[in-house]
């Protein structure tokens, strides 16, 4: 039986995160599933599959979630 350990996942911050450390990372797991994690607590993930993460961040493109 041969083993195949999954590779280290890459993970990308926020554009909007300037120079805080206050941020978002956001790394794809694998064909089906994307994770997110807080820069300030990285033992912390959240992991959502494509539909829902397509959702999401179309619902966050037309201001869903803006702040009044």
């Amino acid at each position: 039986m041969s083993f195949h350990a999954t590779p280290p996942a890459q993970w990308r911050r926020s554009t909007r995160c300037g120079a805080s450390n206050g941020c978002v990372e956001v790394a794809r797991l694998d064909d089906e599933a994307i994770s997110v994690r807080d820069t300030e607590d990285v033992s912390a993930r959240l992991a959502f599959g494509l539909a829902e993460w397509r959702a999401f961040t179309e619902a966050a493109k037309g201001g869903r979630f803006d702040r009044p």
